[in-house]
């Protein structure tokens, strides 16, 4: 298989979403380079910041019916760290990698894409949506006119393939039209979907977080539907991918690729299996990507 995303080409549709397959240091553990490049259309780092980020305290996961709270809170080790001590060994592995970037203000993202631009990256992704931290994420997702500030700054300093990933919630047609209005090359829907579980009863113990797993793919399986049919941008869907089945259907809907994220927790080696089962459905069904969109 082939694909494109724009002008961002792939060999397949699948991409490891941000955050679920750690830092890249373990990936060769669990899959071999040549099942990374004959599976995987590119890779998404962990959501990057400017400074190193120590996450949240415990307890930042909580399993539910059909799906997995996580609170994380963007822990990394920085954008300095990650480049010297990580990204040498993905840049070798011959898939795009594409770096999720973290910032609490406009300022932080324009730093951050300006530290890689001297590093020829070929893409972004900007995370405006993360619903577990306290300063930025999902606050920028709740104002249109600030994302196109921030897309537009972006665009004229950074010349790769630029995506914006974009929350399930808040006025996410508006937001998506100001980041076509800014020059994005694509947007990511969605991120998780702000939610919260009860982890103990005496104390009362709680976790807030974002929702992801099979739950949330009816979501946003709608909502990459209807915001294909009032944007024209390539859309690269993400939610509750589990199976061959889910991404053929988010392609199905117009979605120009898929990612996996919580199916890589479950199993190091899903997307594997995603991958072989997708093959088939393209061969029995793939005619039907060419008949329009619901």
């Amino acid at each position: 298989m082939t694909w494109k995303i724009g002008s961002l080409q792939l060999k397949t549709p699948l991409i490891l979403a941000s955050g679920t397959w750690g830092l890249g240091d373990t990936i060769l553990d669990y899959l071999s380079p040549e099942e990374i490049i004959n599976s995987i259309g590119a890779l998404i780092t962990k959501g990057l910041s400017l400074e190193p980020m120590a996450g949240n305290p415990p307890p930042r996961l909580l399993e539910t019916p059909c799906g997995l709270i996580n609170s994380i809170g963007l822990e990394n080790p920085g954008i300095e760290v990650f480049l010297k001590r990580y990204y040498p060994r993905l840049r070798d592995l011959e898939v795009p990698v594409i770096f999720n970037l973290h910032g609490t203000s406009v300022d932080e993202f324009l730093k951050l894409v300006r530290y890689l631009e001297e590093e020829n990256i070929r893409g972004v992704e900007l995370n405006i949506s993360c619903p577990n931290v306290t300063e930025g994420g999902i606050a920028f997702s709740q104002s249109p006119e600030v994302v196109f500030q921030l897309v537009k700054g972006v665009r004229e300093i950074f010349s790769g393939f630029l995506i914006v990933k974009l929350s399930p919630v808040g006025p996410v047609l508006e937001v998506a039209l100001a980041c076509k209005e800014a020059a994005a090359d694509a947007l990511t829907i969605a991120n998780t979907y702000p939610a919260m579980g009860i982890v103990s009863y005496e104390p009362l113990k709680v976790i807030k977080g974002g929702l992801s797993g099979p739950a949330i793919k009816p979501l946003t399986l709608r909502l990459v539907s209807d915001i294909i049919s009032k944007v024209t941008l390539p859309i690269i869907a993400s939610g509750g991918v589990l199976s061959g089945k889910d991404v053929f259907e988010y392609l199905l809907v117009g979605a120009s690729a898929v990612q996996v994220g919580t199916a890589n927790l479950i199993n190091p080696r899903s997307v594997i299996e995603i991958h072989e089962e997708l093959k088939e459905l393209l061969l029995r069904h793939g005619r039907l990507l060419d008949k329009g969109h619901p």
